[in-house]
C-alpha cells in the first residue's frame, strides 16, 4: 500500500506542475528526495542520558532508528572536546519519508500554538528548504507528560530537478505545506 501523499503526488501534483511551468517530460517535475531531521543536543556532551532520550524520542517521531552526531572539532567555550556526541539525525527516504511528511503537514504543525504558517523565505540557492521546530511536544507519538525536557529540531527538505525556489515552493504547497501568507 503506498503513501496517501505518494499517490497525490503522482496523480495531482505532477500533472498541475507539468501544466504550470510547461515540464514536457514527468521525469523532470520536481520531487522531494528526502527528508533529514536533525537534533542538535549540546547538553549531551556532559549528560549522555539526554542524548539518549533525544534519540529514543526522534526514533519514535520518525520511525527509524536515528544515529548518534559527534562533535568534528573541540569548542572550549561551550566545553565540547573533539568526538564527543553533540546531536543525533536520521535521513527518511521513499516511503517513510512520505508518512512523515504526512504526520508533520496535517498532523503536528496544526498542533504549533498560534500557528500562523511556516516561513515563505527558507529556501536554500539549491532549493532545499528547511524548517525548524522549537518542541517535539507537537507529534502525537509523544506524550507531553512523559518530556523531561522540550527539544528542538531542524527538519530538511531536499527537493530534486528545481530550476528556482518558485518550483520549489510551488512543489510543498501542492503538498499541503501551510506557508504564511503576505500582508499587505
Amino acid at each position: 500500500m503506498n503513501p496517501r501523499l505518494l499517490e497525490k503526488y503522482r496523480k495531482e501534483i505532477v500533472p498541475k506542475m507539468m501544466q504550470d511551468f510547461g515540464i514536457k517530460n514527468k521525469m523532470a517535475v520536481p520531487r522531494v528526495d528526502k527528508i533529514v531531521v536533525n537534533m542538535g543536543v549540546g547538553e549531551g556532551a556532559q549528560d549522555i542520558k539526554i542524548l539518549e532520550k533525544s534519540i529514543e524520542e526522534l526514533a519514535i517521531i520518525t520511525g527509524q532508528k536515528p544515529i548518534m552526531r559527534r562533535a568534528k572539532k573541540a569548542i572550549a567555550n561551550f566545553k565540547i572536546r573533539e568526538g564527543s556526541p553533540i546531536g543525533c539525525k536520521v535521513t527518511l527516504r521513499r516511503a517513510m519519508m512520505y508518512e512523515f511528511m504526512d504526520r508533520l503537514i496535517n498532523i503536528a504543525l496544526p498542533r504549533i500554538r498560534d500557528f500562523r504558517g511556516v516561513p515563505l523565505n527558507a529556501f536554500d540557492k539549491a532549493g532545499n528548504y528547511t524548517l525548524g521546530l522549537s518542541e517535539q511536544g507537537i507529534f502525537p507519538e509523544i506524550e507531553y507528560d512523559r518530556l523531561t525536557r522540550t527539544q528542538g529540531m531542524d527538519i530538511t527538505f531536499v527537493i530534486k530537478n528545481v530550476k528556482t525556489n518558485d518550483h520549489a515552493r510551488a512543489l510543498l504547497k501542492l503538498f499541503g505545506m501551510p506557508f504564511k501568507t503576505i500582508k499587505d
